[in-house]
């Protein structure tokens, strides 16, 4: 990621950790974390990395299910809000993961690789690939639905988020050369202008 791109969005997230910390989670989210929670009982994956944790909602949820939850984020003041609820949490962003090859059983990263310049994006999946456990579980959800990317102008936060849009079909092209689509869906009541995509992925053997 550009150095200006990266820092830029890590004071976006400094300035709204306290607002975010105090929003409860929606409940079309609930229904999606309850969906992967399911997903990784059934094959009895506990370990979960949590990239883009945010202020740590979702890590809690996934912490108060039972899972054993890491949460990175790009932002220390998002980090702090973690650690708050107990959570394991890092300063770190996902060009860099720094942790041992197949260190997890899963990953979660809901609204987090929409920040990802599409030239990016394939490096920053392979170093999701590489710290999951073979056959591990990957949830990405992020909006979409149209081909853009850029800075959005009508955000609201300052500074003003860079973002990465896929049509449903690309987004699942993206992804496919490292991981299977188990599940794709779109969130009706994500709302919004745009869909919301969520795919449950699984990680594929492939040759290095």
């Amino acid at each position: 990621m550009d150095l200006l791109l990266k820092e830029s969005l890590k004071a976006s997230y400094n300035e709204q950790a306290d607002s975010r910390d105090k929003a409860d989670i929606e409940e079309w989210k609930i229904v999606e974390l309850k969906s992967y929670i399911d997903a990784l009982s059934n094959e009895g994956l506990r370990t979960v990395l949590d990239i883009g944790a945010g202020s740590g909602q979702h890590g809690k949820y996934l912490l108060d299910h039972g899972f054993d939850v890491t949460c990175i984020d790009l932002s220390p003041s998002m980090v702090e809000t973690c650690r708050m609820k107990g959570l394991k949490a890092e300063a770190m962003d996902y060009y860099t993961l720094d942790f041992d090859a197949e260190s997890f059983d899963a990953v979660w990263a809901m609204n987090t690789l929409l920040h990802v310049p599409k030239v990016s994006l394939p490096a920053v999946l392979k170093n999701i690939h590489t710290v999951l456990k073979d056959d591990g579980l990957f949830y990405m959800g992020v909006y979409g639905g149209k081909d853009s990317e850029g800075v959005w102008e009508d955000d609201t936060y300052i500074p003003k988020r860079f973002f990465s849009f896929y049509t449903n079909e690309d987004i699942q092209d993206v992804v496919s050369p490292l991981f299977e689509v188990r599940n794709f869906h779109v969130v009706p009541e994500a709302g919004g202008s745009m869909d919301f995509q969520s795919l449950l992925l699984r990680k594929k053997n492939v040759d290095e």
